[in-house]
């Protein structure tokens, strides 16, 4: 462990030589808990108050197993059926001796778990520590420690896959790839530093701009998730356009589950915009009920047009609402409006609304079309499962970063990426390998601070610190 890691530890009150342990499931009541105990004294600990069936020394296991047995508790004193999952060396999760307990999830039992524990020189592990000690004995690099936090702070399936991905180590070799090239590149600046005054080259510039070129722009990739993740951080915006009593206050109500828009068979009833917060399909959605296209008549139209139009520019997806009992084809006003719509805005879906009056009427269309009727629920399901499709398949790929990731490694990358552009810069206008090498250590820097090869006391608390007691 580095000089800084110690200081870390100091510096929080970390011991990190304790026996520690806390629940690692969930809080409250369950089919199941597990206990966590980690350090180089943790089988001993849990030998004090488990008894295992089998009559195996914990001290000669070589690989992971899993023992039953009872749970003693002298404070209960009863014994209770539980099961010790046991690490006994450096490849479990914190990189060190792990045991955890699997033991029936009652609230009452948990803690007398843990007190027994505690009372035995275990001490309460930290908000973190449990990650913080698999980072500093290298299982984890500072983007995959952060991937846990997402994996636990996921509020969709989106999210959750992005962190999963992150901590498969996604993210981190791609960083680390480049890392390497660069590492590699100015290891031939530098031997040839040393023999500046021999005509010996060790790298030509030709090879050195190619080798950088690669790097920026693998690194510019990074920077692009970053702005993706940056953007797709909050709520996507899906807006319902269409014509006037295309159906679309009462389609926002039926996805809202409750009355939200003032529905009328009086075309023009919305005269503004409304938006709720709803999750179609796992992916949580801004959804935005607009007024009906028309020519603007008074001030008042024109306003209602000009914020109509505001929201369309804002959508992620726009849902286009025909009417099925008004349709008339594809030289309709409805087909005209649906084909310039295409042409100012990437994403939009067709559909045909109020469906359940459109049985015995004629198909007119062959497009890519589905039929919903907000009044019974047919096709709302698949409606739901649609918007949810579009909205991934935009940003498919786009998404590698976990949030904090993103706000802790955007300067970072930024500070790697400049400093490849003027050492490209330097190599086009003659400069020495010198200052080349300079350049090329400077983006180095800045991704060792992504991946946390070098890291401050501050960085480490702020990413740990916002952990749960457990993880």
């Amino acid at each position: 462990m580095g000089k800084e890691s110690w200081e870390y530890v100091q510096a929080m009150n970390f011991e990190i030589r304790d026996v520690i342990a806390a629940l690692a499931s969930p809080a409250g009541a369950a089919a199941r808990a597990i206990v966590r105990v980690s350090g180089d004294g943790s089988r001993e600990a849990v030998a004090a108050i488990f008894a295992a069936d089998d009559a195996a020394n914990w001290n000669d296991l070589k690989v992971a197993f899993r023992h039953t047995g009872r749970l003693r508790l002298a404070e209960l004193n009863v014994e209770l059926p539980t099961a010790a999952h046991v690490w006994p060396t450096n490849r479990s999760y914190t990189g060190e001796p792990l045991v955890e307990l699997h033991l029936p999830g009652s609230t009452p039992l948990v803690e007398e778990t843990l007190a027994a524990l505690y009372g035995n020189g275990v001490r309460p592990a930290r908000p973190g520590e449990f990650t913080l000690r698999a980072f500093l004995a290298g299982r984890l690099d500072l983007v995959q420690a952060e991937a846990v936090l997402g994996v636990i702070d996921a509020h969709d399936h989106r999210e959750l896959d992005v962190a999963l991905r992150q901590l498969a180590g996604g993210v981190s070799g791609r960083l680390a790839d480049v890392r390497r090239d660069l590492l590699s590149l100015l290891a031939d600046l530098e031997a040839g530093l040393d023999f500046v005054d021999e005509d010996i080259e060790f790298v030509n510039r030709d090879e050195v701009r190619r080798r950088s070129v690669l790097a920026k722009e693998a690194i510019a990739a990074l920077l692009t998730d970053v702005a993706e993740r940056s953007r797709d951080a909050g709520r996507h915006r899906v807006v319902l356009a269409g014509l006037p009593n295309a159906g679309k206050s009462t389609l926002f109500n039926a996805l809202c589950g409750g009355e939200r828009a003032i529905v009328s068979p009086v075309a023009g009833t919305t005269r503004d915009w409304l938006t709720a917060e709803v999750t179609l399909s796992g992916v949580p959605i801004e959804l935005v009920d607009t007024a009906g296209w028309e020519t603007a008549a008074d001030d008042l139209s024109l306003a209602m047009q000009s914020l109509r139009a505001e929201q369309l520019d804002r959508a992620d997806l726009i849902v286009w609402c025909t009417a099925s009992d008004a349709f008339t084809g594809p030289a309709s006003e409805d087909a005209r409006l649906w084909a310039q719509l295409g042409t100012l805005h990437s994403k939009a879906i067709f559909i045909l609304t109020k469906g359940d009056l459109a049985e015995g009427r004629d198909r007119v269309i062959t497009r890519d079309e589905m039929s919903v009727s907000a009044l019974s629920g047919d096709g709302l399901a698949e409606l739901s499962d649609r918007i949810a499709a579009e909205l991934d398949r935009e940003r498919a790929g786009a998404r590698q970063l976990v949030g904090s990731t993103v706000a802790r490694g955007r300067q970072s990358l930024k500070a790697a990426h400049d400093a490849l552009e003027r050492s490209l810069v330097a190599a086009d206008l003659g400069f020495g390998d010198d200052v080349i090498a300079a350049e090329t250590r400077s983006s180095l820097d800045g991704l060792a601070a992504v991946l946390g090869v070098v890291y401050t006391d501050d960085v480490l608390d702020v990413i740990f610190s916002r952990f749960c007691i457990g993880k």
